[in-house]
């Protein structure tokens, strides 16, 4: 019988042939906590005397949640985990270093390795067609001083998208469809395998959107086969050699598949206070933004800055809506500032922050205010996400973000870049009557 993408990597590090609903012992390749879940761990493994890393080489400690610190109890929980760090030799990504899914995506992560993370978007990982899944603290600390862990193999939903996206639908607008169709709870404990044409020639960026949001449908993991594409870049970050080839048999068992044409999506807005509460933008279209929100692990990327800066570039903001910046890690921030991205920005008149998570999970850097309404890139609305359960998120692609920033509303982006195109000819019909 054939393998799933999850059958494979979980057997492979079991060192057996395993099969959905096995439950079995894994070696570990990779380990991650934050400074909203590290302190928790480490205390756990200080209170049964096991504080020692097995691969401290691969047990990344983030300080990215509260970062810079916003207050005492929290810059205390940084000096836990820096202590940590020192005492064990695990790799420590400091203040200002970037978001945790991002780095170890950048710096650490292969194919066919396993990745347990104290973070629910650990997931992110499977774009690089690893078993990355998030877990609570406790699991994580055992997992960081034995390199080991239990898993029980979840079944898989298989996600074929074909089709070509059409100007203004991204990455985003796929899995906000998705989720809104299967529901939040529709893939409990299940990996998704996304496959199809369009998922084969969609960048590790998109990708990792859609791995990144797999557990908002409530999954295990969101795997993508390794590719031409996961080669390059692993290139790119200097590790081409950890590249390997790793795609589901074509016999292989799914509880369930899922289709979508992806020329038939538009943009997607998922309105409070649940992730697949998902309308389409017509529907959308109108409602009054105070801040807008750009970044997280979910759309933090240098593509998706690219993206948002195409369309506010010449533009105003609205004088009643704010937007936030936030770059997902440090390579995207020098990237996109060698990019000219950042420029944009700030003359377009946003707050740019320090790589991290910002105001996502609302500890700092953008609260909302009693009644304000967010419009954000980031994976999650729920009420009290930004820090004030009085307030109103809605998730949505970088491009529907810049277009909203406009606006002052929600707004269409496939409005602003036909504008774009249409003064871009003008401009060049001009310049050829000259000649």
């Amino acid at each position: 019988m054939g393998k799933t993408l999850a059958e494979k990597i979980i057997g492979t590090r079991a060192q057996k042939e395993v099969s959905a609903g096995q439950i079995v012992l894994v070696n570990v390749d990779v380990c991650l906590t934050q400074d909203g879940t590290g302190p928790l761990a480490i205390r756990q493994l200080q209170k049964i005397n096991l504080e020692k890393a097995a691969n401290p080489k691969r047990t990344v400690l983030f300080l990215d949640h509260a970062a810079p610190s916003p207050r005492r109890e929290l810059a205390n929980d940084h000096i836990t985990i820096r202590r940590f760090a020192q005492k064990t030799g695990a790799c420590l990504s400091e203040v200002g270093e970037g978001v945790c899914h991002q780095i170890i995506a950048e710096s650490y992560l292969n194919p066919g390795e396993i990745l347990i993370g104290a973070d629910s978007h650990t997931c992110t990982g499977g774009a690089l067609c690893a078993f990355a899944t998030g877990m609570g603290s406790t699991d994580v600390a055992v997992g960081i001083a034995l390199g080991k862990t239990w898993l029980r193999v979840p079944e898989t939903f298989k996600v074929e998208v074909d089709g070509k996206f059409q100007p203004g639908v991204y990455p985003k607008d796929l899995i906000l469809h998705l989720i809104g169709t299967i529901g939040a709870d529709g893939a409990t404990y299940k990996a998704l395998e996304f496959c199809g044409e369009t998922i084969e020639k969609m960048s590790m960026s998109g990708r990792m959107t859609l791995s990144n949001m797999a557990v908002e449908a409530g999954a295990k993991a969101g795997l993508i086969a390794s590719d031409q594409i996961t080669k390059e870049f692993l290139r790119k970050q200097g590790r081409v050699s950890k590249f390997k080839k790793i795609v589901a048999d074509q016999d292989a068992v799914y509880e369930r598949t899922i289709q979508i044409n992806a020329s038939e999506l538009t943009p997607q807005v998922a309105f409070p206070h649940t992730v697949d509460n998902v309308k389409s933008i017509d529907q959308a279209r109108g409602i009054k933004i105070d801040q807008v929100f750009i970044g997280t692990c979910t759309n933090g990327r240098l593509e998706d800055l690219k993206v948002a800066s195409q369309i506010i570039k010449g533009g105003k903001k609205h004088p009643k809506t704010r937007m936030i910046v936030v770059p997902a890690s440090k390579t995207v921030f020098l990237d996109a500032m060698r990019a000219g991205y950042i420029k944009t920005f700030v003359e377009f008149g946003a707050a740019i922050l320090a790589p991290g998570c910002g105001p996502c999970v609302g500890v700092h850097e953008g609260i909302l205010g009693d009644g304000e309404a967010c419009l954000s890139t980031m994976n999650r609305n729920f009420k009290g996400r930004m820090g004030n359960p009085e307030g109103f998120i809605y998730l949505a692609s970088p491009a529907t973000a810049a277009a909203t920033a406009i606006a002052g509303e929600i707004a269409d982006p496939r409005e602003f870049l036909v504008k774009k195109r249409f003064k871009k000819t003008a401009k060049k019909k001009k310049s050829s009557r000259r000649l």
